[in-house]
């Protein structure tokens, strides 16, 4: 969850054990989740990037359904019908093509371009998916989503940058997967493209997903970082992260798990 300007926005929420259809067939959370979904302060959106299970959790979007009731959900075009089918109201669900834009409790949230695909089960590419841009009166985010690099993050940032913090995917990657899934190098230079100020990697620490050490991506983010001399901040599961006055990174992966 970040908050910016007072409003807090959850993005691809999953508090499951496993992140797919088939549980006990799936690779199971290397960590437990750092708070209960119970005790989770109420957050004023739910952003969704895309429809795959590792971002788009049924458990977790119906427990926070029931649990906040004026709780908004903002998802690319067609993943709404995923939510109202779990029981989500269709008035609390906002569906965005790339660079529509929505104002949820004094933020403006806006869908913006990926490089990805998106299905769940045997169907594919029939929704949507995307790249997040969070706009507050004086803060701003850029949360990457599952992506490949390409120019459209050059772009981005020229549209909606600079951003006071980016959130971007470094970790579920190989080489088979390069259209679809970013190194760590390619998302240090997609923070530079879009202009960012403190960068924190994501989709790397949670699930083991690919061929790579599952604490590669955080070795070599960091090392990219320090090249370029990049603000960087790789949190350990669950801590808070002040972004005028983040933490020195430490290497906390090299113990864990």
């Amino acid at each position: 969850m970040i908050e910016i300007d007072g409003s807090r926005v959850l993005l691809d929420p999953v508090w499951s054990r496993a992140c797919s259809p088939l549980p006990m067939l799936a690779p199971h959370r290397l960590h437990e989740p750092p708070i209960a979904l119970s005790e989770l302060p109420r957050p004023d959106a739910v952003v969704i990037s895309h429809d795959h299970y590792d971002h788009l959790d049924m458990p977790t979007i119906q427990q926070l359904t029931a649990a906040h009731p004026t709780t908004a959900f903002v998802v690319p075009l067609g993943v709404g019908a995923h939510l109202a089918h779990w029981g989500v109201p269709q008035s609390r669900i906002t569906e965005l093509d790339w660079h529509q834009s929505t104002q949820v409790a004094g933020i403006e949230l806006t869908a913006t371009p990926a490089r990805h695909f998106s299905g769940r089960g045997l169907r594919r590419d029939q929704t949507l998916w995307a790249s997040w841009v969070i706009s507050g009166p004086t803060r701003s985010a850029f949360y990457s989503g599952d992506t490949g690099y390409f120019p459209g993050f050059a772009d981005i940032g020229t549209r909606y940058g600079p951003f006071d913090l980016t959130l971007i995917q470094v970790g579920a990657y190989d080489h088979d997967w390069a259209d679809v899934h970013m190194f760590p190098e390619q998302g240090v230079a997609t923070h530079l493209d879009v202009r960012g100020a403190l960068m924190i990697p994501v989709h790397w620490a949670t699930f083991d997903l690919a061929p790579h050490h599952w604490a590669e991506p955080a070795e070599r983010t960091w090392r990219e970082a320090k090249a370029h001399g990049i603000r960087l901040a790789i949190p350990r599961p669950g801590q808070r992260i002040d972004v005028d006055a983040p933490p020195e990174v430490e290497a906390w992966w090299h113990q864990h798990p």
